[in-house]
């Protein structure tokens, strides 16, 4: 397959460079890199140029300001569906993600599956290291969001998936709306919606060392509220006698392996 992966990057100079070629190595041939760069004041954007130029592979998407996960995610997309790619992939550039997953995330891929989700919460993922509480809130979060929307996925909050390019080009990603954990629910949403077939993959989720993290309470906040409101629509669709497109998109009853 060829893959491109998505970095959006916002004052990661203490990581771009080894995370850069940590994934290049991992990736293998055929595949690309774009960062999105939110106009990074620590010259984030340079120093992924300069790799660009010694490893290939790599291209950078300057933007002039911070505007957040979803929208660098979309405009990836975006940027990726003008070329010849067979998968998308999501990760963040601080190796809280593992880029030696990338071919276990990217296998489910090419058998035919349109999302694979990166989970903490199947058997054989886990969160080392996480406090008791912070877990509950992450756990009780995921539980909600597929309690609310009936997604039929543990780790629906998950940045670290691939889809099948053919997936993407059927979503309107204009109407792709939410940032942070909203967009990750709203993109396996959508995923289901177009008749996508989802799994999920076990990983390990490890907390950057280096860095500041980009999430926040009000973007939790936000995706809580998201939730209950995708939920109030699909019920108002239902009772209007609305088709829930999603039903034929559910994904396998078991984790990757299926």
């Amino acid at each position: 397959m060829r893959v491109l992966v998505v970095l959006p990057t916002y004052n990661e100079s203490e990581n771009i460079e080894a995370i850069l070629r940590a994934v290049s190595s991992n990736l293998g041939e055929g595949g690309d890199i774009l960062v999105v760069d939110d106009g990074s004041p620590d010259g984030t954007a340079l120093i992924a140029e300069r790799v660009a130029g010694e490893i290939g592979g790599i291209y950078v998407l300057r933007r002039p300001g911070k505007e957040g996960l979803g929208s660098a995610y979309r405009e990836g997309f975006r940027w990726g569906l003008t070329k010849s790619y067979d998968a998308m992939m999501e990760m963040d550039s601080d190796f809280s993600h593992d880029p030696t997953s990338i071919p276990s995330i990217l296998e489910p891929i090419a058998e035919g599956f349109d999302l694979s989700i990166g989970s903490r919460y199947i058997p054989g993922g886990s969160n080392p290291g996480w406090p008791w509480y912070r877990w509950a809130i992450s756990r009780g979060g995921n539980i909600y969001a597929d309690f609310m929307l009936g997604l039929g996925v543990k780790d629906a909050t998950s940045g670290f998936r691939a889809y099948s390019t053919s997936i993407l080009g059927k979503i309107d990603l204009s109407k792709i709306k939410a940032e942070g954990y909203g967009f990750q629910i709203e993109m396996v949403m959508a995923v289901l919606n177009a008749g996508g077939r989802v799994t999920e993959v076990p990983i390990t989720f490890t907390d950057r060392e280096t860095g500041t993290s980009k999430m926040s309470s009000k973007i939790f906040i936000e995706a809580l509220f998201l939730v209950a409101w995708w939920s109030v629509r699909k019920h108002i669709s239902r009772g209007s006698g609305g088709r829930q497109r999603g039903q034929r998109g559910r994904r396998v009853s078991a984790p990757w392996p299926a």
